[in-house]
């Protein structure tokens, strides 16, 4: 095939000595992805480069993967001046276009032509085959040659990846995924930096209802499309969070549960391996986020925390959930466990000292085992399986 899919790496060359690592695992990532399809990868430190029958397939999915700065559809040529000529010139009878520009990259330096010399030879080539004229600076469309040891790539369109880095080459981290619109940003946020994801809900029946678990299965569903490794671990909370509404005064509810939640998620997180917690929190958008509440909050754990979202306003979180599609599952109306019972006047400057005290008031140890041992675990998350879950 002289046709190819071509993927550039961006910032994964930036990487030294490591940069294998990140290759390797960004085209295991694809691997995995594209587990089913007829294709043939192949790399290097630069470039890497896909044979398939299924192009525009294969395109969708390579969208989604974290890792990739771009991709392009391109044409392999020897190097060969008259077999540049050729190719460029055929690429060109299927476009559109009034200007153009010829950019090339001459990587094999034992090719006789220096770049700005040949994009003059190519340009005039083209001007004498084509009703067009050159535009170096907005030309309606670019085609690119890369001259490289191995032969010639030409390519006119180039599709903008995600970035980043390859989904686990950090480890994973335990997300604790509400229904709302913050916390799967956060996740998605996390994938970016190569952070792989295990999910943690709090579910709180008969006070919750299947439909609020349903909501973040399915948001966890459609981050997964951008990792494939998301579990969620269900943790069953209506006993603990039962005992602090009973035991704690009302302004102080909200601060205890999320101490208890930080507890859990510490727990857990050891448990399958995690490195950090991540959440959504956003500096100052409720009464737990304040940076008094998130002091004593956070006290109860020496266990990383990360919060992608914290220096963001709700606008910005808002247009990247919309970017996912993770926002119309968002704002569908069922309540979980921090937004029902929600105390009139939440503390915002919360003290220590009282938030041991009234956890002294039940036997939240006991409880918190509980949740532990009653975990469910869902696993195998397909979007498409659960679509029509809501």
């Amino acid at each position: 095939m002289d046709n190819l899919i071509l993927i550039k790496y961006g910032e994964l060359t930036t990487k030294k000595a490591n940069r294998n690592t990140f290759i390797n695992l960004l085209a295991n990532n694809i691997k995995k992805v594209l587990k089913g399809e007829d294709f043939n990868l192949k790399f290097d430190r630069v470039r890497m480069y896909i044979e398939c029958n299924n192009v525009d397939f294969v395109l969708e999915k390579l969208k989604n993967i974290f890792g990739i700065h771009s991709i392009v559809i391109c044409y392999k040529v020897n190097n060969n001046i008259e077999s540049i000529k050729q190719k460029v010139l055929d690429l060109l009878d299927k476009e559109t276009f009034k200007t153009f520009k010829i950019n090339t990259k001459r990587a094999d330096k034992s090719f006789e032509i220096h770049s700005m010399d040949f994009n003059k030879i190519i340009g005039s080539y083209v001007l004498k085959n084509k009703q067009c004229s050159v535009d170096v600076h907005n030309p309606d469309i670019l085609v690119t040659i890369e001259i490289r040891i191995e032969g010639t790539f030409i390519y006119t369109n180039e599709i903008a990846g995600l970035g980043g880095y390859p989904v686990g080459i950090q480890g994973k981290g335990m997300l604790m995924l509400s229904g709302g619109i913050d916390s799967p940003v956060a996740g998605y946020l996390s994938l970016k930096r190569g952070v792989d994801l295990e999910c943690l809900y709090f579910e709180s029946p008969p006070h919750t209802s299947v439909e609020a678990k349903n909501k973040v299965i399915k948001l966890a569903s459609i981050i997964n499309n951008y990792s494939g490794n998301i579990r969620v671990n269900i943790i069953p909370f209506t006993k603990l969070q039962e005992a602090i509404y009973k035991s704690v005064p009302d302004n102080y509810v909200i601060t205890i549960m999320r101490r208890m939640m930080y507890r859990i998620a510490e727990k857990l997180a050891i448990k399958n391996n995690c490195k950090v917690i991540i959440n959504g929190e956003s500096i100052g958008q409720v009464a737990s986020q304040t940076l008094s509440s998130m002091v004593a909050i956070n006290s109860v754990t020496n266990f990383p925390v990360i919060r992608p979202v914290a220096c963001m306003d709700k606008l910005e979180i808002i247009d990247i959930s919309k970017k996912i599609s993770t926002y119309e599952t968002s704002i569908l109306p069922f309540e979980d466990c921090c937004t029902i019972f929600l105390p009139t006047h939440p503390i915002i400057n919360p003290d220590i000292k009282k938030c041991l005290l009234y956890e002294t008031l039940f036997n939240y140890d006991e409880l918190i085992k509980q949740c532990i041992d009653n975990v469910e675990v869902i696993t195998n998350l397909k979007q498409d399986e659960y679509s029509d879950l809501l």
